[in-house]
């Protein structure tokens, strides 16, 4: 099984999407936006750029097709100034057997949606689904070749990401409220401030819509992990008689990326680690220990040690974030281990460690517009610092930055309308699909998603780790009741748990 996982780490952004092709353009240029009157009724698909297409070499690329549609900035006002959505389409290659369309979003948010269709094809995606559904790829409003957004990152705040250094003191929390105060007022000021109040989840599910009515479908079916599951949750709560079958993988609660969600990576980092513990201590080889307990204590003590003296540009503040995010996939575990190795031995780094940010300005600045525009944040220092001591106490790895303060805190109220609530009203069409140890999005966050949908729902919990389920992992009982569900709308009767499976 082939993973293509853009390694976006806590210390930078922790917005990985799991498989997902390389579709996050470089220092995408702003555009301002004209007038149009209305979404065009048909979609006048064309080649894909070679930068908004998934690499070359992957066999359904040449097949990928790309188009944009003009949408509303404000959907109070649907004949005023209008944006970009960019749109692709890998297309069914069996017209007798297609059923509709399978609108996917990778996750983020700020992440690039155009490959998407080709880098599911190439990690699994079953034939029969692929020749149900023409799946169809897009990125999100501020994103990429949609119209996007920036906020100015200088290369410096860039590299320092999107979630704070680890506050061990209340100190720490209050020193970094100035570099959060000072990246809000660059969003607020940047040359598409005009898009803050607009850049929300709900009109991109609202896009998603007009995405349906271009493509001239009744419904839609979608797949989407990570935030994907929150935009997944609140199209189908905004747009149920449009929505057909609906799977949403690796689960936010149903507040989306609010701040309960980003003080939750601390706990999805500890419910992860002893895989990672097990795994090194198996691998005597790297020297980072011989039990899970010893490995354990090896991530203290270079953390430590790299807070005292960073070793070869690597601060502390970078190997947490690199541990986190390459825990979203099995297969990084070596470069975890390897990781480690170098930093304790002081010897060359492996590749691409850390990775570059250079190109990272939009999609930082996406991220940032829709999680600090979808919901309030708490906007006083000393809430952040109270967070940060119980979390701390509570999830010693990681808990100090995670609920540590960010520029939500004090970004600017402009808030058009209030978070979409995800209830139980609507049909019962939502297959939820969840790994027990996911970092990013764990477990506890899936299950509150869950209640909140109640009948509407089903879910499948698969006793693995890592981030991302469909088609990308190898337990066959959640990848086959997805693939069923997806081909024939059948579910489990009820909710599933699929036990461990090894792996390839």
């Amino acid at each position: 099984m082939r993973r293509r996982t853009l390694l976006l780490t806590l210390a930078t952004t922790t917005v990985t999407a799991a498989a997902v092709a390389l579709t996050v353009l470089p220092d995408v240029s702003v555009a301002t936006p004209g007038t149009a009157a209305t979404t065009p009724d048909t979609v006048r698909w064309g080649p894909c750029s070679e930068k908004s297409a998934a690499p070359p070499g992957e066999a359904a690329s040449s097949r990928l097709e790309c188009s944009t549609l003009e949408v509303p900035l404000d959907y109070r006002n649907p004949d005023g100034r209008q944006i970009d959505v960019a749109i692709s389409r890998l297309a069914s290659e069996k017209p007798s057997q297609r059923r509709g369309v399978l609108l996917t979003n990778p996750g983020g948010p700020g992440i690039s949606g155009l490959g998407y269709p080709v880098a599911l094809a190439a990690s699994g995606l079953p034939q029969d689904v692929l020749d149900s559904y023409d799946v169809i790829g897009f990125d999100p409003r501020g994103t990429g070749r949609s119209t996007p957004v920036t906020c100015d990152l200088t290369q410096a705040q860039r590299n320092r990401g999107n979630l704070p250094p680890y506050a061990h003191t209340a100190a720490d929390v209050t020193r970094e409220a100035g570099n959060a105060r000072t990246v809000a007022g660059q969003c607020a000021t940047s040359r598409t401030a005009w898009m803050l109040p607009h850049t929300t989840t709900a009109n991109t599910a609202r896009d998603m819509d007009r995405i349906r009515v271009a493509l001239g479908e009744p419904k839609l079916s979608y797949l989407g992990g990570s935030y994907g599951s929150y935009l997944g949750a609140v199209y189908t709560t905004m747009f149920p008689k449009r929505s057909d079958r609906i799977v949403l993988d690796s689960n936010l609660g149903p507040g989306g990326y609010d701040v309960k969600a980003t003080r939750l990576l601390a706990r999805g980092m500890e419910e992860r680690f002893p895989d990672f513990a097990a795994f090194a201590a198996a691998h005597p080889e790297y020297g980072l220990g011989t039990t899970p307990e010893q490995v354990t204590a090896k991530f203290f003590e270079l953390a430590k040690r790299l807070e005292a003296k960073p070793v070869q540009g690597m601060d502390a503040t970078l190997f947490r974030g690199l541990t986190f995010d390459r825990l979203y996939s099995d297969a990084s575990m070596p470069l975890v281990a390897e990781m480690w190795q170098a930093l304790d031995k002081d010897i060359p780094l492996p590749p691409d460690t850390p990775p570059a940010m250079d190109g990272m300005e939009n999609s930082m600045a996406a991220r940032w517009y829709v999680i600090c525009g979808d919901t309030r944040w708490p906007g006083t220092v000393r809430e952040y610092q109270r967070n940060v001591v119980v979390d701390r106490a509570r999830y010693p790895m990681l808990g100090g930055s995670a609920a540590g303060i960010g520029p939500c805190a004090f970004w600017p109220d402009k808030w058009v309308e209030p978070p979409v609530r995800i209830g139980d009203r609507g049909p019962s069409n939502v297959l939820m699909v969840q790994n027990e140890r996911d970092p990013g999005t764990p477990l506890a966050g899936a299950q509150e998603l869950r209640r909140a949908f109640g009948k509407r729902a089903t879910m499948v919990t698969a006793d693995q780790g890592g981030h991302g389920v469909y088609p990308f992992g190898p337990n066959t009982c959640a990848n086959d009741a997805v693939t069923t569900f997806l081909t024939t709308g059948q579910r489990p009767p009820r909710d599933l748990a699929c036990a461990a499976e090894p792996s390839e």
